[in-house]
């Protein structure tokens, strides 16, 4: 398997495929990314560098996305000192689901955090997920705090505040990477 950057015409793709994982998240009893995702804000981060998609031949089974921006409100001033990247939008095609894509994309991202000089690798989960976090907790991250004030996008409360962060490192993922070499924090 391989590890590709998303491109502009991959917008349709992946937000299908966000919707595959809305609809089984829902079977799961979450409420969890019930809202479409805006297609104009994925394709900003799509121009921007930071999503990433695995293809196992020409088959799409997972896309992350990685980012040195966090979230509005979620982190301290002092933890944002600190050179960290973070991930949002993990999801694995179903049909892949049980073979630890997810975990070596984690790694992915963790390799790929440690070569851009962050300190720390960073999510925020949806805060009444509880097996989402447990299974972040299984891939070594260690739990933060959850942050439930301020608001969502679409204006309601905070629903995505649980957080947690394990230490970068070098470490074998298995994916063939075909991304550019990212830029080092802090490089013009």
């Amino acid at each position: 398997m391989r590890i590709i950057s998303a491109q502009p015409h991959d917008v349709s793709q992946l937000l299908d495929f966000r919707s595959e994982a809305a609809d089984w998240l829902s079977r799961l009893g979450t409420d969890q990314w019930q809202l479409p995702y805006p297609a104009g804000k994925l394709l900003e981060t799509i121009e921007g560098g930071t999503v990433f998609m695995v293809l196992d031949g020409a088959a799409t089974v997972a896309t992350v996305t990685v980012t040195p921006e966090a979230e509005a409100g979620l982190w301290t001033e002092q933890e944002l000192s600190e050179p960290s990247m973070f991930i949002n939008k993990l999801s694995v095609a179903r049909t892949y689901a049980g073979q630890n894509i997810g975990g070596r994309l984690l790694d992915w991202a963790g390799d790929r955090a440690y070569r851009v000089g962050a300190k720390w690798l960073r999510l925020d989960a949806w805060t009444t997920n509880k097996d989402l976090q447990a299974y972040y907790l299984r891939q070594r991250f260690e739990y933060v705090r959850t942050v439930l004030e301020g608001t969502a996008i679409n204006g309601g409360p905070r629903v995505s505040g649980w957080l947690a962060q394990r230490p970068t490192r070098p470490i074998e993922h298995g994916f063939v990477d075909e991304t550019l070499e990212p830029e080092r924090l802090g490089d013009v």
